[in-house]
């Protein structure tokens, strides 16, 4: 299938209360948004109408945090997710899984967990992770 016209910019005024609803987070931003990443925006926004309730808070709660990070969070964040991402499928369900179970955890063991890791981290050598095969 050919691909349509490009996507024309939609003022934030333009858009309905619903879509303004939903997409509030956004708002003081939207104007500055080229028009494909609004476009991408709204159909998410029609997607998000389908979802159930708790699946709303939790993805409202993501957007929150990631609303409140520093730029430099913001990139640590897409450049953990690219590594992420980079992992063989393996690895990834790993990692998934053991991240799975940490949330399961009471908050003072999860707090205890990551008191430990940060411990751990600051006597680790700085510099890229090692290459190769892991064991």
């Amino acid at each position: 299938m050919p691909p349509g016209p490009p996507p024309q910019a939609r003022p934030w005024q333009s858009l309905s209360p619903d879509e303004r609803d939903i997409l509030a987070p956004l708002a003081d931003k939207w104007n500055s948004y080229p028009p494909d990443r609004q476009a991408r925006m709204l159909q998410r926004a029609q997607q998000w109408k389908s979802l159930p309730p708790d699946q709303r808070a939790e993805i409202r709660q993501r957007i929150d945090q990631w609303q409140k990070m520093t730029p430099q969070q913001r990139e640590q964040a897409r450049e953990n997710s690219k590594r992420f991402q980079e992992l063989p499928p393996q690895e990834r369900e790993q990692l998934h899984a053991a991240f799975q179970r940490f949330q399961q955890l009471p908050p003072d063991q999860r707090e205890q967990l990551l008191r430990q890791w940060h411990h751990d981290m600051r006597d680790q050598p700085m510099g890229p992770p090692p290459k190769g095969p892991r064991h």
